[in-house]
Formats: structure tokens, sequence, C-alpha cells
């Protein structure tokens, strides 16, 4: 069941990077005082999230998950699109990987983050944490675009239109 969801949030995603591929540099980049600072760096960061929680926490794919503050003022709204794909890899993996264990706790330390101590969560946990954690970040990104004078395009799942639902 958790494959249909996510195709949703990919699909309400699209439609965000969509409209966010129409905004100039300055837009993209334009600090505000809340959320992630900027709409480029909002987006690294709900991508970032799946990296970390599922890449590196669950999956142990990598224990560098997260960019630094160089590599993100480098990025193009293209770059973040495959960063996006690389977390949706991760996502798979762990559906495919864990779907007879979902709710199996992992115990260990994070990998990006010194002296952590030990995390107790399941993969359930995390994959439900990363994409809420997308919704609220996408809200912001709403607002920012709204602040720089533009509608929003609606990326509630309700949203989409019937035949998206697939």
């Amino acid at each position: 069941m958790v494959k249909q969801e996510y195709e949703w949030v990919k699909q309400t995603r699209q439609i965000l990077l969509d409209q966010c591929k129409e905004v100039n540099e300055q837009e993209f980049t334009k600090e505000f005082e809340f959320g992630f600072q900027s709409i480029r760096d909002s987006l690294i960061h709900i991508a970032g999230c799946y990296h970390a929680w599922l890449g590196s926490f669950i999956l142990s794919q990598t224990t560098s998950p997260l960019l630094t503050k160089d590599e993100m003022q480098e990025m193009q709204i293209d770059d973040i699109k495959d960063y996006f794909i690389q977390a949706d890899n991760y996502v798979e993996a762990v559906i495919h990987r864990f779907s007879h264990k979902f709710d199996e706790i992992i115990e260990k330390e994070l990998a990006w983050r010194a002296d952590s101590g030990l995390i107790r969560k399941t993969p359930h946990q995390l994959l439900i944490h990363s994409m809420t954690h997308e919704f609220h970040h996408k809200g912001q990104i709403s607002v920012m675009l709204r602040l720089l004078g533009h509608t929003p395009a609606n990326t509630d799942i309700l949203g989409l239109a019937e035949k998206e639902f697939v």
C-alpha cells in the first residue's frame, strides 16, 4: 500500500518542481526569514531527509547523505530533480527490502551526526516521516512563491485529477 501513496507524493512533488522551474534565479534563491530560507534550499532539504533517514540510516548506502552549503549553492533545479531521483530510489529500496519487516526497530547512531547516540526507529516510521516532512516544507515553498507574487499550484494529493490516481 505505501508504494501507491508514495507515487502520489511524487506526482504532487512534480507539480511543485515544474512551477519552481518557471521562477527566475533571483526568486529561486531569495532568502526568507522562515523555513530553509529559500525555495532552492528548501527543496534540497526535503530530498536530504530521504537521503539521510532512508539512504543512510535504514539502507546504510551512504555515510554523508546531506549536502554542504557550498554544494547547495551550486545546485540548479535539474540538479535538485536528480537528488530527488536518488531519494526515490531509496524509497523503492526500503519498500522492497523491508515490506515484511516494516515495523522492526533499527537501532544505530546517525552516520552524518557525530555523537548522536543510539536512535531507535522503524522503516515505516522513517518513510512516513520523510513523506510528511516533504508536505510540511512544500507548504512553506508555496508561501514563498506567494510572497514572490506567484499563485502556488495545488500540491495536495486531493488536488490530483482522478485520472492521475494510477
